[in-house]
């Protein structure tokens, strides 16, 4: 008799074990579910200008005389996850003229690129800001003119 109590005690401890293994597993499963997401890469603002100072854009356009000199893109990220590069894209006429790297570092950071303008650089250009995996963030189009 004494021997079925003991296998009676020893089965009910294990189904009661088990069944609160199972419930903390549940609620560490339920919990992590909950934690926010990773923050991702985010652009806060981008603009083409005529020039920056002390991280400022100035004369944001998207027509630009030639005169001018140089054209700047603006882009701010918040937030930045880790530190990561992005590329300025610049295209003239549909064609790649040049592209810039540009390092991001946490918790946000602006940063721009520039290009001084020739005589033939006049007509419709576009810019792409592109992430660490070359995806697109953002296009902005612009003219050079006379």
């Amino acid at each position: 008799m004494r021997y079925k109590f003991i296998c009676i005690f020893i089965i009910i401890l294990v189904c009661r074990g088990s069944s609160l293994f199972s419930e903390t597993v549940s609620k560490k499963i339920e919990d992590s579910s909950q934690q926010p997401a990773a923050e991702e890469l985010t652009l806060d603002h981008a603009v083409m200008c005529e020039g920056i100072k002390d991280y400022i854009p100035l004369n944001p356009a998207i027509v630009f005389s030639i005169s001018t000199g140089k054209v700047s893109c603006f882009t701010s990220f918040d937030p930045v996850p880790e530190k990561m590069f992005i590329h300025h894209r610049w295209f003239r006429r549909e064609k790649l003229a040049t592209q810039k790297k540009l390092v991001l570092k946490p918790p946000s950071w602006s940063t721009f690129s520039s290009i001084q303008l020739r005589a033939g650089d006049k007509g419709p250009w576009r810019l792409e800001i592109t992430g660490p995996e070359d995806n697109v963030f953002h296009v902005l189009r612009f003219s050079i003119t006379d």
